[in-house]
């Protein structure tokens, strides 16, 4: 992620990208927040130019790009507003990611080409009882037929008013625990489904996140991605992927809050001088400068990792963790440079404050990296 690693084309992509956040997304990023919600002109525009399709192979309509191009449109819109960048990364890492890979070629022509025009998608995973446990999972999936019925309720949906399908996981066998999950894409209009009214939220307030409760709904056997089972080691091989997206969008909401601290810091004077010269202001510019170098470093790594077909598990966990914390550190740094105008919604860094704080809960929280990390660690010989 650094300019001398990267490719012509991946230049070419990621100013283009910082050349429609600037001109779309800056501007009126705040006014985003103020609604709690993506204009549908937005999203269209988004659509037309590829960004739902980020991913998905071109014989589908997709872009095809490779995980380094994803990051880096990514991270320009994460700098610019947290909540689009989430709705991009949950669309093409986890519900187009798993269809293409583990969708059947009958799968991948029905949902790819929809999910490349900008049929947004969504992932239903955590339920009220069910979040880091996702093996206590207990909306149910009956045989009846060609379909399954589901019962049951989601929580904490992404994008769920957004969407045209969910990848939904349900429980097939109530009796086998994680051993009992399946993934089913859902389409929105499958009768029984219930889509709640929007959560309300401390940050990413634009990104749309509603609960979604599905009574006696018909779905069909064919919508199954991989055999019955196999949805818990979807979930979690998605979630690796997802974590990367957090990771990602923590370093740009950091980089955000940083290049506002430095600016303000330059401009704002005391005691006839700007509070840059300050050693006590310097050192927090320096410290932040070093913790998103460090946070960006391990994000390069695990997209390598990636690149290369290797596992990424702890790759991903390490650079999820050490952004959303930096991201939440950085943020913080940048309203205290800032000082009472820091608390003020007139200032972005307010925004940005809020926005970092989830990157530490969802796709996993920061105590979840931490087991995976020291598993890893305990492992080792």
């Amino acid at each position: 992620m650094f300019d001398h690693a990267l490719t012509e084309e991946q230049k070419l992509l990621r100013d283009a990208a910082r050349e429609f956040a600037i001109k779309r997304l800056y501007p009126n990023a705040e006014a985003f927040d103020k609604a709690e919600r993506l204009p549908d002109d937005l999203l269209s525009e988004l659509a037309t130019l590829g960004y739902f399709g980020l991913t998905i192979p071109e014989e589908y309509g997709g872009m095809g790009l490779d995980a380094m191009a994803y990051a880096l449109i990514l991270e320009e819109f994460a700098r610019a507003c947290a909540g689009l960048a989430i709705t991009l990364s949950v669309h093409n890492s986890l519900v187009a990611g798993a269809v293409r890979r583990y969708g059947t070629d009958d799968q991948k022509r029905r949902f790819l080409p929809r999910l490349a025009s900008g049929e947004i998608g969504a992932y239903a995973l955590t339920e009220p009882d069910a979040g880091t446990d996702a093996g206590a999972v207990r909306t149910s999936a009956r045989p009846a037929g060609d379909h399954y019925i589901l019962n049951g309720a989601k929580a904490f949906v992404t994008s769920a008013d957004y969407v045209k399908m969910y990848l939904v996981f349900v429980s097939t066998d109530l009796n086998r625990g994680s051993h009992g999950l399946s993934a089913l894409m859902v389409e929105r209009a499958t009768a029984g489904l219930e889509v709640g009214k929007p959560e309300r939220k401390l940050g990413i307030k634009c990104s749309d996140t509603r609960a979604v409760a599905f009574v006696d709904s018909p779905v069909p056997k064919d919508n199954r991605l991989s055999a019955e089972g196999d949805g818990f080691k979807i979930a979690l091989a998605q979630l690796d992927h997802g974590r990367l997206g957090v990771a990602i969008q923590a370093l740009g909401i950091g980089e955000a809050a940083f290049a506002e601290a430095r600016k303000y810091a330059k401009q704002r004077h005391q005691f006839g001088r700007p509070i840059a010269e300050f050693q006590a202001v310097a050192f927090k510019l320096a410290d932040m400068k070093l913790k998103l170098d460090a946070t960006r470093l391990l994000i390069d790594r695990a997209i390598q990792k990636l690149m290369a077909g290797e596992r990424i598990t702890l790759a991903v966990a390490e650079a999820k963790l050490f952004a959303s914390e930096t991201a939440n550190w950085v943020a913080n740094e940048a309203v205290q440079i800032h000082g009472g105008y820091g608390y003020m919604k007139d200032y972005p860094v307010e925004r940005y404050f809020r926005d970092a704080r989830v990157t530490e809960i969802y796709e996993g929280t920061s105590e979840a990296q931490r087991i995976v990390i020291s598993r890893a660690v305990l492992s080792e010989e």
